[in-house]
C-alpha cells in the first residue's frame, strides 16, 4: 500500500529499539525527507502509510556519533600544510562511517600561522551523505596555550594573545569555519579573548593549561563550556586546589550553564579508575572524543601529527623516540564500547556521551545528538555489545557491515 497522501517516500524502520527521550524503547523509526517523522502526523492527519520497511533484526538505533575532537585518520593530517586538505577531509569522512561517525569538528593542532589562513577557509561545514560524515566546524587546539603543558604540540609554534583578539584574528585569519577552541585562560588576555569568541558563536574550551581552579571558574563565568581532553595536559586534581578538573564539580558555575569535558576512553590516555570518577561526578557533562590522529587505521611506524614526527608501537600514539602520548589510534565506537565496559554505566549513558552531548555542546540538539522527531536522521545501527552494524544518514544507508541482517520491504510485499 503506497503512503497515501504523504508528500515523499516513508520509512519504516521496524523490529528494533530506539534511544530517544533517555531510554532505550521497542518501537519503529519513521523518516521523510531525512527527517525522523512523527507517525502520529502521518496516520491521523495525513492518512498516509510507510513505503518501504527495514527489518532492523532487533538492533539498537541511536543517533549517530559526533567527534568533535579528530585531528585526523586513515593517513590524513589535518594539520600537515602539503595535503590537499580537500580531499584529506572527503577521505576522513568517508572512512568514519563504519565507525557509526556521522559528524565531526576537523581539529588543528598549534602550527604556524600560513597553515593557520591556507586550511580553515578550506574547512567548510557540510551535511553528511553517501560519500562521508558531515562537518559541523573547525575544532582548533592551540596555538594560545601554556608551554608547560604543550604535549605533543610543537613549542616554536606556541604563541600569546598579548594584543587580545587581535593577535588571534593576525594568527588564524578569518574565523567563520570555527566551532570550538582550546586555549589555556591563565594566559594574559584570555577574559577578553574568551568574551569575544563566545561573542562571535565559538565555543571556548580550557586544555593545555596551568590554571587553576579560580582561573577555571573565571573563564566558565565569561562563557567557556569545555574543558578539553580531561586529565591530559593540565595540572592534576589535588585537594587544595583541584585545578581545572575542579570545574566537574564546581558551585561556581552559573544558573542555568553546564561544564562539559571531552574524554578519550581509548584504554591509553586516560585509566578506567579515572574514568569512572570523572563519570560519577559529571556524567551529565561528559563527552567521548576520540582525538585520533592520522595514523589511524594505518599499521604500525612513523607517522605525522601536526609538525610533528610520531610512532605507533604497543598500541599507543608517541612522539617519536619519546613516551609522549600525542592523540590516540582508537575509534568512536571502540570508546563507546571502552568506556561501557569500564564505567558500568548504562548503555544510555555511554551513547548519549558520543551523541547527545556534544550536540548540547554545540548547541545544535535542534537536528543533530537525538532522535526526536524533526531531527536529522543520522543513525547508527548497534548490537547489543555496540558494535557498529550499519549506518545512516539523512535516513540513506551508507555503510553496512559484511554481516548485517537488515531487510528492507516494499509495504505489503516480501520483496
Amino acid at each position: 500500500m503506497p503512503s497515501n497522501n504523504s508528500k515523499s517516500r516513508v520509512l519504516q524502520f521496524q523490529n528494533c529499539r530506539i534511544l530517544q527521550g533517555h531510554e532505550i524503547i521497542t518501537e519503529d523509526l519513521w523518516v521523510r525527507n531525512g527527517k525522523i517523522l512523527n507517525p502520529e502526523k502521518l496516520f491521523f492527519e495525513e492518512k498516509g502509510y510507510a513505503d518501504v520497511q527495514i527489518d532492523c533484526n532487533n538492533t539498537i538505533l541511536c543517533a549517530g556519533f559526533i567527534d568533535v575532537q579528530i585531528n585526523g585518520a586513515f593517513g590524513v593530517d589535518f594539520s600537515v600544510e602539503h595535503q590537499d586538505i580537500e580531499a584529506g577531509l572527503h577521505k576522513v569522512a568517508q572512512g568514519l562511517l563504519s565507525h557509526g561517525v556521522t559528524s565531526f569538528c576537523p581539529t588543528l593542532v598549534t602550527s604556524p600561522p600560513s597553515l593557520y589562513k591556507m586550511k580553515m577557509p578550506k574547512i567548510k561545514r557540510e551535511n553528511g551523505s553517501r560519500n562521508g560524515a558531515g562537518i559541523l566546524g573547525i575544532h582548533i587546539e592551540g596555538p594560545f596555550i601554556n608551554p608547560k603543558k604543550k604535549g605533543a604540540h610543537p613549542i616554536q609554534y606556541i604563541s600569546t594573545f598579548d594584543k587580545g583578539f587581535e593577535d588571534v584574528l593576525d594568527m588564524y585569519g578569518c574565523i567563520d569555519n570555527v566551532s570550538i577552541v582550546t586555549l589555556a585562560p591563565e594566559l594574559h588576555c584570555a577574559k577578553e579573548v574568551i568574551e569575544e569568541f563566545v561573542n562571535r558563536g565559538v565555543t571556548v574550551s580550557l586544555g593545555h593549561s596551568m590554571a587553576d581552579l579560580c582561573q577555571g571558574e573565571e573563564a566558565v563565568r565569561l562563557g567557556a563550556s569545555f574543558i578539553t581532553h580531561l586529565f591530559s595536559a593540565m595540572l592534576p586534581f589535588h585537594h587544595r586546589d583541584p585545578h581545572l578538573v575542579g570545574l566537574l564539580t564546581s558551585d561556581q558555575i552559573p544558573p542555568g550553564r553546564k561544564i562539559y569535558y571531552g574524554l578519550i576512553a581509548d584504554g591509553i590516555h586516560t585509566h578506567p579508575a579515572a574514568l569512572r570518577i570523572a563519570h560519577r561526578a559529571n556524567p551529565q557533562g561528559l563527552v567521548l572524543v576520540t582525538d585520533a590522529i592520522s595514523a589511524l587505521g594505518l599499521e604500525k611506524g612513523k607517522h605525522h601529527i601536526g609538525q610533528q614526527d610520531i610512532e605507533i608501537k604497543d598500541n599507543r600514539a608517541v612522539i617519536a623516540g619519546t613516551d609522549t602520548l600525542c592523540g590516540s589510534i582508537a575509534t568512536m565506537n571502540e570508546c563507546v564500547k571502552h568506556f561501557y565496559e569500564s564505567t558500568d554505566c548504562s548503555k544510555v549513558e555511554a551513547l548519549e556521551a558520543a551523541t547527545l552531548h556534544p550536540a548540547e555542546l554545540l548547541k545544535i540538539t535542534d537536528h543533530k545528538g537525538t532522535l526526536n522527531y524533526g531531527t536529522d536522521a543520522d543513525f547508527v545501527m548497534l548490537d547489543d555489545s555496540l558494535n557498529v552494524q550499519a549506518t545512516y544518514i539523512a535516513g540513506e544507508l551508507v555503510w553496512a557491515s559484511k554481516g548485517g541482517k537488515c531487510r528492507e520491504l516494499l509495504h505489503g510485499s516480501n520483496v
